[in-house]
């Protein structure tokens, strides 16, 4: 069997798939809480900045100075409203407990020569204080229609984020190796949940490799690998039936084919070295030579169809047909032993309706076995009789003799190829001994129920029966 490398293996790329998911998950973090968090604050802040200008401009013309006063202490902005004439409108509290010296003159003078020049009326960007606080700027121009211009200016000091940076840093150090332990955790119990049921099936595929048909595959942790090996195990079991098969034809050909053909050699050799000067003697040998042959061709035969059918490769002609035709056809070849045999066969009926569903040619053969084997073990009575049954479900068929029966312990094993009940063993039968064992497999093919009552020394009724339609 073919070695694979070890990093081919589920487990390993399971393993190394998490890892690197998670590793993923972390330099994306690490990205967006170190490197770029100034820059997000800086954005955040400057939104913040221009949605409270938003809110001044349009609520300008009622603006409640109160309430200004409040959003500034709340927001920490320093916002400041003067005309193009130096009027102050208004100014945030130099009384008020937070520092409130952002802004200076000469800030309120560069934001209104900007916003002169700035197509857009406004404009924004970021100075460091005399107190070293780095803080956005922002301006916008209000046209009053009383006062004209209005410079609106907001000033908003941009706390240190280093510190927090650093603490982030080190919070995601711990966060990130616990994230990759709990990640190769999961990776390895996931990993081993999924590859030791194949790693079992793989180890029990080896040994239906080296010829142990019959082997169970153990499934188990998900469903599709519970499946998978339910689905070896079927397989398993049917190479194990397809192999005992083949075992069983080698055998029957050794074993039952030896015994015709060396009957065949020995009278041959007879007719060879002691009759063949002798015609009534050479005559006689060559009966046993011919009847030993249409009993080998007859065993073939029987095996071969046995074999066929027991492997599931025997496909049957589905149709609708007439039961009482196919019994009268299957009597047919039985009137000689009537007329010459004193055999006493006949078919009775009761019902009305005969149409089944099936394979007309195997249900005649199926007829033809059951009618061999009464005649063959119906005793000195000699009396046979075929009954069919039609009800609204079906037609039941029964062929009854009246010969030496069969003890009801042996009743379950005469389907079995070769077995003959002890009542019959004294018996010759005549026959391939396979008759019964393919009645029973094209029964099976058909689906249909079928059963054998029998009593010693009163006969026995082989019965089964078939729908009127499929």
């Amino acid at each position: 069997m073919k070695k694979y490398p070890k990093p081919r293996s589920l487990r390993f790329r399971l393993m190394l798939s998490f890892l690197l998911f998670a590793g993923s998950l972390m330099l994306l973090l690490w990205t967006l809480q170190v490197l770029f968090l100034q820059n997000y604050y800086e954005a955040m802040k400057t939104r913040e900045v221009i949605q409270a200008a938003d809110s001044i401009v349009q609520e300008y013309g009622d603006l409640d100075l109160s309430k200004l006063q409040e959003f500034s202490y709340k927001t920490d902005m320093y916002i400041h409203l003067e005309t193009e004439g130096g009027l102050l409108i208004y100014t945030t509290s130099d009384t008020s407990p937070r520092p409130s010296t952002f802004a200076s003159v000469s800030d309120l003078a560069q934001i209104r020569t900007l916003l002169e020049a700035s197509p857009g009326g406004s404009v924004s960007y970021t100075v460091q204080t005399r107190h070293g606080i780095d803080t956005l700027v922002y301006g916008r121009l209000i046209h009053d229609s009383n006062l004209g211009k209005v410079y609106l200016s907001i000033f908003a000091p941009l706390s240190p984020v280093e510190s927090t940076i650093e603490i982030l840093r080190d919070q995601l150090i711990i966060v990130t190796f616990i994230s990759l332990a709990v990640a190769f955790l999961i990776a390895f119990v996931l990993s081993t949940r999924l590859s030791d049921p194949l790693t079992r099936i793989t180890r029990t595929a080896g040994q239906l490799a080296k010829g142990k048909y019959g082997v169970t595959f153990e499934g188990s942790g998900y469903s599709e690998v519970a499946q998978l090996a339910d689905t070896l195990t079927h397989t398993s079991r049917e190479l194990a039936r397809t192999d005992e098969l083949k075992k069983d034809l080698l055998a029957n050909v050794s074993h039952d084919l030896r015994t015709p053909l060396t009957m065949i050699k020995s009278y041959a050799e007879m007719v060879r070295d002691l009759s063949g000067n002798n015609p009534v003697k050479r005559e006689e040998h060559l009966n046993v030579i011919i009847d030993e042959a249409d009993r080998l061709n007859l065993l073939v035969s029987d095996l071969l169809t046995l074999s066929k059918m027991q492997s599931g490769n025997t496909a049957l002609e589905w149709g609708s047909f007439d039961l009482k035709e196919a019994a009268v056809s299957a009597l047919r070849p039985f009137e000689l032993l009537q007329e010459q045999d004193g055999f006493r066969i006949s078919l009775e009926t009761e019902g009305e309706d005969f149409t089944v569903w099936g394979d007309y040619g195997r249900i005649r053969q199926v007829l033809s076995n059951l009618l061999t084997n009464a005649v063959r073990y119906s005793g000195d009575n000699k009396a046979v009789t075929l009954r069919l049954c039609s009800d609204a479900n079906g037609v039941r068929c029964e062929v009854q003799d009246r010969g030496i029966g069969i003890p009801t312990e042996e009743l379950s094993h005469i389907w079995e190829r070769y077995y003959r009940a002890s009542s019959q063993s004294g018996r010759a039968s005549g026959g391939s001994g396979l008759g019964l064992a393919i009645t029973k497999e094209i029964f099976v093919l058909h689906g249909a129920s079928y059963g054998a009552e029998s009593t010693v020394g009163q006969g026995s009724t082989f019965w089964f029966s078939l729908k009127h339609k499929g």
